[in-house]
């Protein structure tokens, strides 16, 4: 073989092992997806912790491998297969509940119980687009891990999905991600058209002062009552009740602050990017994927509006009045959908603040949908 005709053979075996040649247009559509994660995630500041890592992974997701090679998270004992177990087995989310206890403040919760009813009411969204979902055909596991995109707590759904629809894990994960990345685009429009300007205004009592005994019975307490009603969801409820408790206790600060920076982060980091990089195209885009995000959408808006009817109903009853915003607070997108509540309401009176009172439905909602998943994955799971 001459030289020329060495080098050619080498050239077009090079051509070969690049991923140009096993590019395809779904490829080129999901790592433009990812990109538009990362440029919402850095240049209008939605969730840029989820959406970086998420975007990113999806560009590391849709990139060809070459023939033979095994790189991929659907590649079995490949390094982002063994990192992507994490999601897969559901190992992940408990731990982000740990981190979220241990830098959770249930006091507004306590100091106003009745404001946890707004973050029940809100889980109306699940077991709607549960319904939904199976009008539309998805089996009754696939459409209880749908559902709970509506309680708009992505580590839940991911949780829910590796045990009742690990074929769907990807959609559903990237769709409560992106709606929990869109609440300040999404909730504004549905609060304003449920509640009247006088609504707006309704200025909330100052909450009392929670005593630091309470702050430590609650977790103890909390988990053992949501434990015994709900056993499916003691794994998310557990770890988001043992971190407040090493939050409250005082005497454990250094593990409570592993746990909400160091360990929250790595895992959160991973999560995001493992779940992006399962987004490939030929596993993502499908005709179930656009139907997922659609039932999602409607989940998520369905809940919102869920928690700000019931705040209104509650008015009723109540001598005094519950500022209808919060109801929006309800579904679990914490801190974001509080913020958003309190910038609502600050438009109409800069001097009204919202954001404690708010903060109480928020965290009642992480719960809520944690006990929601529990629900679904007992009655749901393959006995």
């Amino acid at each position: 073989m001459g030289a020329l005709e060495y080098l050619g053979t080498k050239a077009s075996q090079l051509i070969q092992t690049t991923a140009f040649t096993g590019l395809t247009f779904g490829n080129a559509a999901m790592i433009a997806i990812g990109l538009l994660f990362v440029y919402l995630a850095i240049a209008k500041h939605y969730e840029p912790l989820l959406l970086v890592p998420i975007g990113f992974g999806v560009i590391v997701g849709n990139i060809p491998p070459a023939a033979g090679m095994s790189v991929g998270v659907y590649d079995k004992y490949s390094v982002l297969w063994y990192l992507y177990q994490g999601v897969s087995q559901g190992v992940f989310p408990p731990l982000i509940f740990l981190g979220i206890g241990a830098m959770t403040d249930f006091s507004t919760m306590l100091s106003n119980p009745k404001l946890v009813l707004l973050g029940a009411a809100a889980q109306v969204g699940v077991f709607l687009t549960f319904l939904g979902a199976l009008t539309l055909g998805f089996t009754p596991q696939q459409a209880g891990a749908i559902g709970i995109i509506g309680g708009a707590d992505g580590p839940t759904a991911i949780f829910l999905s590796s045990k009742l629809a690990p074929t769907l894990l990807g959609a559903i994960a990237i769709a409560a991600y992106s709606y929990m990345a869109l609440v300040p685009v999404i909730q504004p429009p549905i609060m304003y058209l449920l509640t009247s300007k006088k609504e707006r205004l309704i200025r909330m009592k100052t909450p009392r002062q929670v005593s630091r005994r309470e702050r430590i019975i609650f977790p103890i307490a909390a988990f053992l009552i949501c434990g015994l009603l709900a056993p499916g969801a003691i794994v998310l409820i557990g770890m988001l009740f043992f971190g407040n408790l090493l939050k409250e206790c005082t005497v454990a600060e250094r593990l409570a602050n592993t746990a909400r920076t160091a360990m929250i982060d790595v895992v959160t980091i991973l999560l995001g990017f493992c779940v992006g990089a399962s987004t490939s195209a030929d596993h993502f885009l499908t005709p179930q994927s656009i139907g997922i995000f659609a039932l999602g959408a409607a989940s998520f808006a369905v809940a919102t509006a869920g928690g700000i009817l019931f705040a209104k109903f509650m008015n009723l009853f109540l001598r005094e009045k519950i500022n209808p915003l919060l109801g929006a607070a309800g579904v679990s997108a914490v801190p974001d959908s509080a913020r958003v509540v309190h910038m609502v309401g600050q438009k109409e009176d800069p001097t009204n603040f919202l954001l404690m009172h708010a903060m109480a439905p928020n965290v009642a909602g992480v719960i809520g949908s944690a006990i929601a998943a529990g629900v679904l994955w007992s009655q749901l799971a393959d006995k």
